[in-house]
């Protein structure tokens, strides 16, 4: 009897001690809201709006004048001098510049054949153009291959130069920087890059040298990138959609107005002379192609965007390949602009307006503010006003401004309209990677330098698809989990929960939808599942 009532009664004590945490944990909480979290919450409500609407007036500005540009059709050929490089009976092909073609690599065994059959077709007199295949490659036998490659095409007739070099130095910037020094280059007037994955048309040369000759202000012309694996999985279909936005609003607002955006690394053609003058490639951060072009632009130089001008790429399509490019892409401004900003301040050969569209427009807006509201208002604050209902967030900035924003965010892309939520949820997920990487880059932490070269996969997922028989994926379960896409999730899901006992705003719908797409996520269950070979 004894033993039967000591088994009745410990529930009761567990139970008892259940009560008394919670009471405890209510009592704290009540305590410390009405002075310490309310204030803060309130504080951090106000500096989101105010983010939020840096970034409204922003894409406001940029959608303003792209609509102006399309009404008064200011193409580049009316802004600029373009005409077809004549034919000279004296001098031959003498008469046109020679170029140099950089195409940088790094174990690049899926798509080494296709850059290099892409830069070796590019149509220019052939005794004017020299192809600069850069191996940095630690895997000898793709090596041997990218060598063997390069041999066919010169026993085409075709200059190529393959360069090799014993360390990896300062990354892609040291591989560009190393090439440069080659004696062969001095002779040259003008240096194209493309990436391994980039597939030029043969005119590319014909349509993009003509005005840096005609036009001796002109430092850059950057071409548009098209993407060849766009509908491969709905990853890289919210990809398109970012990075059409990219294209079609920022780089031709910034060559319309102020001849000045940020060089996309790849699929442009650059001045050897401003190049130079700018001081050439360093690799001081993991975005050497935009540190050129903001020295560039502070000596004076202008840039032109060729938006009818595309090059068909790939992009990253596994998740874990999207991330390391993104933490790149996000971290690598961010810290460009510590180092950066008071030399652009003390430039004295740019207008302040121009200072101001650098520093204001595209360094705190686009690459730090962006990144930064996404994620702290949309799923740190505003899902903390459920929890504490004495903050309240003005509906025009928890709906009106944000809807806006998305709306034009989407005319870059309007065959994928119907797909809009699912970006805004991708797009706040990658927010909590990006802001990440931001912070890192502003304050120089650990992986500040850290350089992935973005997996590529060309054909040979289609090559691995047609193969029946089952293969593993590349990856365990353990090592697709991200942790801290699962807490946020969690997070979001409480405060779901919260709000439909307790809430009255009705965030609860969106508060789930958030929730189930960091889950999805943070279990790696996006993009393309590649299987062991």
């Amino acid at each position: 009897m004894d033993r039967l009532s000591s088994t009745t009664t410990l529930p009761d004590t567990f139970q008892g001690t259940r009560d008394d945490f919670s009471m405890q944990m209510a009592l704290i909480w009540g305590q410390i809201k009405a002075p310490l979290i309310v204030p803060l919450l309130r504080l951090a409500v106000v500096i989101c709006l105010i983010m939020s609407l840096m970034l409204f007036i922003e894409r406001v500005y940029m959608g303003i004048v792209i609509m102006l540009v399309k009404l008064f059709g200011r193409k580049p050929e009316r802004r600029y001098k373009w005409e077809p490089i004549k034919d000279d009976v004296e001098l031959g092909n003498s008469a046109y510049p020679i170029v140099l073609v950089q195409v940088p690599m790094y174990n690049e065994k899926e798509v080494y054949q296709l850059s290099i059959g892409a830069a070796c077709g590019l149509s220019w007199p052939s005794d004017r153009i020299i192809i600069q295949v850069l191996d940095d490659s630690t895997d000898p036998t793709i090596k041997d291959l990218v060598e063997l490659e390069c041999q066919r095409w010169a026993s085409k007739g075709i200059n190529i130069k393959y360069e090799i070099r014993d360390n990896r130095n300062g990354y892609k910037a040291g591989a560009l920087k190393e090439g440069m020094k080659h004696s062969y280059v001095k002779h040259c007037d003008f240096v194209v890059i493309f990436d391994a994955d980039f597939q030029p048309e043969p005119d590319f040369l014909w349509r993009t040298i003509p005005f840096l000759v005609h036009n001796p202000e002109l430092a850059l012309v950057q071409a548009r990138w098209k993407f060849v694996n766009a509908d491969e999985c709905l990853m890289t279909r919210m990809q398109e959609m970012s990075l059409d936005y990219h294209f079609t609003v920022e780089q031709e607002v910034g060559s319309s107005t102020y001849a000045f955006f940020g060089f996309n690394g790849t699929a442009g053609v650059w001045r050897i002379a401003a190049l130079n003058g700018a001081g050439g490639w360093k690799d001081r951060t993991t975005v050497e192609d935009m540190d050129l072009a903001v020295r560039a632009s502070l000596k004076g130089w202008k840039f032109l965007y060729l938006g009818s001008l595309k090059v068909k790429n790939e992009l990253p399509s596994t998740l874990r390949a999207y991330r390391y490019q993104q933490h790149r892409w996000s971290c690598g401004p961010a810290n460009l602009f510590r180092k950066m900003v008071m030399e652009i301040i003390r430039n004295k050969k740019v207008s302040s307006w121009k200072k101001v569209h650098v520093i204001y427009s595209f360094f705190v807006v686009r690459k730090l503010v962006a990144h930064i509201v996404t994620f702290i208002f949309y799923c740190v604050v505003l899902p903390a006003t459920v929890l504490v209902p004495e903050v309240e967030v003005p509906k025009w900035g928890a709906v009106y401004i944000p809807s806006i924003i998305t709306i034009l965010n989407a005319v870059g892309t309007p065959r994928s309209l119907h797909l809009l939520v699912f970006w805004i949820l991708f797009e706040n997920v990658m927010s909590l990677h990006r802001t990440k990487a931001t912070f890192i880059g502003l304050l120089e932490a650990g992986r500040v330098n850290e350089w992935i070269v973005t997996e590529k996969l060309g054909d040979a997922l289609k090559a691995k698809a047609t193969n029946k028989t089952p293969r593993k994926s590349r990856f365990t379960f353990g090592e697709r989990l991200h942790f801290l896409e699962l807490c946020v999730g969690a997070y979001l899901f409480f405060c779901g929960c919260y709000d439909v006992v307790f809430g009255k705003n009705h965030y609860f719908i969106y508060l789930y939808a958030q929730a189930i797409a960091f889950f999805i996520m943070g279990f790696g269950y996006v993009g393309t599942i590649v299987p062991n070979s």
